[in-house]
């Protein structure tokens, strides 16, 4: 399954065009043995400005500026996640959607994508006071206040209380969990990902990240589960509750945990971009009534 229908970057990328309303990806492109042109995934300077070029020349985001230490958002596969929610939102076509996004961090690539393709309003949420200040800066430079809403959680155990008011009412929450047990699991990934490049001596994740980007004590399958549970405690105040989920194995029991604190709907939507096969999953706790009268 390729890259959903109304995803831009499905039939690849137009490095030229690219290079053009961004001159700093310039020095990263280069023609490969194939005599194509592409640039060094593994180049973490080369993937940002890739990105930053996407983001401008696609989606009229022209300031995007955040700490080379944090996860560099790819956007191809983000924006895919923004349109396949759009289809599970389909019904709700002729009213204007509300959206929470659980750990926005300093690139606020969620709500950026979803303004700009669906203009959605957004409710974004991060435990860490620094991204929500890099954050707001790229808000305020791209005039978006008026979209885009910041709260920052101060309790980093929680995802979901503290960030919803009791006058909330969401169609959607979304959410790109932490996929490792700690900072040393990520290095560890990385190292395989440098090898797979044929660059098995250099350390440098490519799309950067900091520990709270990366890991969550007892990783993604902990963290979902207690999104699970926090879910449970605003029934009526979101429709749809989704997340990513990168391992596959964490889908089953997560079924089994829904079902058991009341779910009435649980949705698999699988995604592909290249060799990477991805998902999310989404879940409900309204009944019928109160889906027909949302």
């Amino acid at each position: 399954m390729p890259l959903h229908p109304n995803n831009k970057h499905k039939n690849g990328y137009n490095l030229e065009l690219l290079c053009k309303e961004n001159p700093t990806l310039t020095p990263y492109v280069f023609i490969n043995k194939y005599e194509t042109q592409t640039l060094d995934f593994a180049n973490s300077k080369a993937v940002k400005a890739l990105n930053t070029a996407l983001l401008k020349t696609h989606y009229q985001i022209n300031f995007w500026k955040f700490p080379d230490d944090n996860l560099c958002p790819p956007i191809p596969g983000r924006v895919d996640y923004i349109h396949h929610l759009a289809a599970l939102l389909k019904p709700f076509k002729n009213k204007q959607i509300n959206i929470l996004d659980i750990g926005t961090g300093a690139t606020c690539i969620y709500p950026l994508l979803g303004v700009q393709e669906y203009r959605w309003n957004f409710v974004a949420t991060d435990v860490d006071e620094n991204s929500i200040k890099n954050a707001q800066q790229i808000i305020d430079k791209n005039n978006l206040n008026d979209s885009i809403q910041l709260r920052l959680q101060t309790n980093v155990e929680s995802i979901l209380e503290n960030s919803i008011t009791p006058t909330d009412k969401f169609d959607a929450c979304m959410c790109n969990p932490p996929f490792f047990n700690s900072q040393e699991d990520a290095k560890k990934a990385t190292v395989r990902k440098l090898k797979g490049l044929g660059k098995a001596n250099e350390y440098n994740r490519n799309f950067s990240g900091t520990q709270n980007e990366l890991s969550y004590k007892g990783g993604e399958k902990a963290f979902l589960h207690n999104y699970l549970y926090q879910s449970s405690l605003f029934k009526i105040q979101c429709f749809w509750f989704t997340s990513l989920v990168s391992k596959k194995e964490n889908i089953r029991p997560m079924k089994v945990s829904l079902k058991k604190l009341g779910a009435t709907a649980i949705k698999v939507i699988k995604m592909e971009q290249g060799n990477k096969i991805t998902r999310f999953i989404a879940w409900t706790f309204l009944t019928t009534n109160e889906q027909e009268n949302w």
